[in-house]
């Protein structure tokens, strides 16, 4: 089997397999944040069935630990998502119609990400945390 390399001299083959190579690194930066997400939402679930199971702590406060697992989990895949989508749209789709639709994302994703702050920490941003 014969192995073809690119060849230096043609730049339109070096941008080509620029561009393949930072496509295939945004979908594995995509992958990894799914893959984030699912595996803490099962890792949280078992843990919450087991606890729950055993009996070991109030049903407020396992599922409340429930809940601040799977929050931390999708702001985590929120933040790699968004890393994802910048390197997609600065290297591979640099227009303006790309550009703003990422700014779209990026507002909508910073939103869920702050939604998801309050839950876990139950106050906003500004407001100073209650000592528990």
């Amino acid at each position: 089997m014969a192995i073809e390399l690119l060849n230096l001299s043609n730049p339109s083959e070096i941008s080509e397999g620029i561009l393949y190579w930072i496509e295939l690194a945004s979908l594995l930066i995509e992958v990894l944040a799914v893959t984030i997400i699912v595996f803490f939402v099962i890792f949280g679930t078992v843990i919450f069935i087991t606890r729950s199971i055993r009996k070991e702590l109030q049903m407020d406060e396992r599922f409340t630990r429930y809940k601040h697992t799977l929050g931390r989990a999708l702001l985590l895949g929120l933040e790699i998502l968004v890393a994802a989508d910048v390197v997609r749209t600065v290297a591979l789709e640099a227009t303006l119609e790309s550009v703003a639709v990422l700014g779209l994302l990026v507002v909508i994703r910073t939103f869920l990400g702050w939604s998801l702050v309050v839950e876990i920490e139950g106050h906003w941003p500004w407001q100073p945390r209650n000592p528990e």
